[in-house]
């Protein structure tokens, strides 16, 4: 049985130590927020900023956005802490939705998370995040969206880290991204394989709204679920972008309510305003119109 569908297509990062942005998160029109711990938050600001981010989520209020927290990285001093602290938040029962693990390259560090999660005393609804963010990781793409198979993994989102990919590689992020298109599509390709949603990665220059807006564009083009983002003007764009165009549902209600009658049962090809569509054509309309439903319902 499928995964049941989760807009995500707008994922601000917010940082853990301002609370007057938490605050500001509650209303803002994004799918996801994520509690940021590491890379916005100073190392002597670490502990303020998990306290703030468990606070946060305890308080709730943030209505039907998803709510993640991102951890500081396994090999860290602050990893253990991070993770104490989001299972017993998450163990009370007030969330958050999901615990975002950076610069994951090995589909173990998933199972190491997940069984200290569990003793720890997380909630089994607790899900994974996991940061795609260096060479090895690219490389190990499919190993790692493949744990998904797992439940044990609570692997539900792969997350695309460009920034950290350009600093490893070298390569330069350059508009329509051309030298990191391959890693891009196969990262896309490993998230399908493994039934997990996959996230583009974050536009820097959060002025530049045309240039976001293409890379949102570029983004959908490529097959990614949804976008992270910088700063809330990033938020409508993305949105715009990764929800489906009102003819393209309507076309695909259409074609699902053309399979869907009597006599069509047992056919496997049909004609439709002068195409020849397929049953398959009809199992992409279905998720198409699951998706814009559950758009509306959060509006």
């Amino acid at each position: 049985m499928s995964p049941p569908i989760v807009p995500r297509r707008s994922v601000l990062f917010m940082p853990g130590s301002n609370p007057r942005a938490l605050e500001k998160a509650r209303s803002l029109p994004a799918d996801s927020i994520v509690i940021d711990l590491e890379d916005a938050v100073a190392p002597d600001a670490k502990a303020e900023a998990r306290e703030g981010a468990a606070r946060a989520v305890s308080e709730g209020g943030f209505g039907p956005r998803e709510v993640v927290i991102r951890a500081n990285a396994v090999d860290t001093p602050w990893f253990e802490d991070d993770l104490a602290a989001i299972a017993a938040v998450s163990a009370s029962g007030a969330g958050p939705d999901a615990l975002l693990l950076p610069k994951v390259s090995d589909p173990e560090v998933l199972f190491v998370a997940s069984r200290r999660l569990e003793a720890l005393g997380a909630a089994p609804s607790l899900r994974l995040w996991a940061m795609i963010e260096t060479p090895i990781a690219v490389l190990r793409a499919t190993e790692i969206a493949m744990a998904a198979r797992n439940p044990q993994s609570r692997l539900a989102v792969l997350v695309l880290g460009t920034n950290d990919l350009s600093k490893e590689t070298r390569t330069r992020i350059v508009p329509g991204r051309l030298p990191m298109l391959a890693w891009l599509s196969q990262c896309v390709l490993a998230a399908r394989a493994g039934g997990v949603d996959v996230l583009d990665a974050v536009w820097n220059d959060f002025r530049d709204i045309d240039g976001f807006t293409a890379e949102c564009a570029q983004a959908v083009e490529l097959g990614f679920d949804g976008k992270t983002l910088i700063h809330p003007s990033q938020i409508e764009p993305a949105n715009a972008a990764f929800t489906p165009p009102e003819d393209e549902v309507a076309r695909a209600r259409e074609l699902i309510a053309l399979f869907d009658q009597p006599e069509n049962a047992g056919k496997g090809v049909l004609q439709m305003n002068g195409r020849m569509v397929e049953r398959m054509h009809a199992d992409i309309a279905r998720k198409t119109v699951t998706l814009a439903d559950a758009i509306a319902a959060r509006a």
